[in-house]
């Protein structure tokens, strides 16, 4: 019995488990499609806002389109600026200090681009006009920082490009000058090889060389030994004298 109330608590926990497993499953699955979607609206509203903005600055005349041009310059300046950072931080860990200094960057950014979407809806054009130099000076510091910050990190990653290039040529050519080394070494070591086993080719007493050659005594004091007979060959046949 106490066996079986076991097996039963086991079961209870495994589903439970599994409903809890489930349940986290499908919590972070909503989430990341939520984040998705309000990534999409983002850039959704974004882009609206840029193409209005444009509009604005072209069809427009006096302060609205000023005010519009100073948000569409500000805007690509630092939309540039933190997708260059962020691309860079990827094989740059350095790079994380200044996504640090452009966040704060940012807020500056934000800041002087709400006040110029609060303006554009300013029924005074006079006092807006009057503040149009201010502005301007205000978004022309920030979007220089922001340039300046983009365009460090450009040539810092041009620079470290450069140098493993020239690294990568140095290592190259030190390899190619490897692979056309057609010095007489090998050949030299072939040749000692060939004479190695001529020599062990020679008998002892003979010339160098030269094969080992039998010297040559008279027939008649050294006859040629008989050949060896053997089972399988036939008897010679007896000479006949006429």
């Amino acid at each position: 019995m106490e066996a079986g109330a076991l097996v039963i608590i086991f079961a209870l926990l495994m589903l439970f488990a599994f409903l809890g497993l489930g349940a986290w499953a499908t919590a972070k699955a909503v989430g990341a499609a939520r984040r998705g979607v309000d990534r999409t609206i983002t850039q959704a509203r974004r882009t609206v806002e840029d193409t209005t903005l444009k509009a604005k600055s072209l069809g427009q005349i006096g302060v609205t389109a000023s005010l519009a041009q100073l948000r569409l310059d500000l805007r690509t300046s630092m939309r540039a600026t933190q997708q260059a950072l962020h691309d860079g931080v990827r094989s740059d860990p350095s790079l994380k200090e200044s996504i640090g200094l452009f966040e704060r960057l940012s807020a500056h950014g934000r800041e002087l681009d709400d006040e110029l979407r609060r303006l554009e809806q300013e029924p005074d054009r006079k006092r807006t006009a009057e503040m149009l130099p201010e502005l301007r000076e205000r978004a022309a510091k920030i979007k220089q920082s922001a340039d300046s910050l983009r365009w460090a990190a450009r040539e810092r990653a041009h620079r470290f490009s450069a140098d493993e290039l020239s690294s990568l040529s140095e290592q190259i050519e030190v390899e190619s000058g490897a692979l056309r080394d057609w010095s007489r070494e090998p050949a030299d070591d072939l040749a000692a090889a060939a004479a190695a086993w001529d020599a062990a080719q020679t008998p002892p007493g003979a010339a160098p060389g030269r094969g080992a050659q039998a010297e040559p005594g008279p027939t008649a004091l050294n006859p040629s030994a008989p050949a060896p007979s053997y089972p399988w060959q036939k008897a010679p046949r007896p000479e006949t004298t006429t």
